[in-house]
């Protein structure tokens, strides 16, 4: 049985060559979107030249109801969700000093409440199935920090602890 996958954040970069990868081993793919949609169609496009079909979605990741339509619409689709790839995210160069609690709030909006609300919601799925592969897209500067990408940092940093804690074997699929 193939399997199925949501990718957040997958128009562009690095979500859009997990996208493609993906589709080429058969996978199937629901490669999510919010603002990005001609890049989305594209991606679609150039899959479909190789005979491969995805689906693209739109969602804004950092609304858990828009994330609750995208859940429901490839659960009645495709009846499971066998991977998750957090890869939505977005990145600031300003110096500390110069952020305002407007970047502040959209920062952790997209870097870190966004992959929280959307595993919440796939979790689900996969814990009723006993099975489930949650890939998490992170960087460097988590780890490292960067000093013109602070904010950015603190969100990767906060990820970081955010997947460590979620794979920790507190649970298990032996239901």
């Amino acid at each position: 049985m193939l399997k199925v996958a949501i990718i957040t954040g997958a128009s562009r970069g690095i979500g859009k060559e997990i996208a493609k990868k993906f589709a080429r081993e058969g996978i199937i793919v629901v490669a999510n979107y919010n603002k990005s949609e001609g890049k989305a169609k594209e991606l679609r496009q150039e899959l479909q030249a190789e005979g491969i079909e995805i689906d693209i979605f739109k969602a804004d990741v950092t609304k858990k109801n828009e994330i609750k339509q995208m859940v429901d619409y490839v659960l009645g689709k495709y009846k499971k969700i066998d991977i998750l790839v957090n890869n939505a995210g977005i990145s600031q160069i300003k110096m500390f000093t110069d952020i305002t609690d407007k970047d502040i709030d959209n920062m952790l909006d997209v870097n870190l409440k966004s992959i929280f609300y959307v595993t919440q919601e796939v979790l689900l799925n996969m814990i009723h199935n006993k099975s489930g592969v949650i890939i998490n897209i992170s960087s460097v500067w988590g780890i490292i920090g960067a000093s013109c990408e602070v904010l950015y940092s603190s969100t990767k940093a906060r990820n970081n602890r955010l997947y460590k804690s979620i794979s920790e074997r507190s649970w298990t699929f032996k239901y």
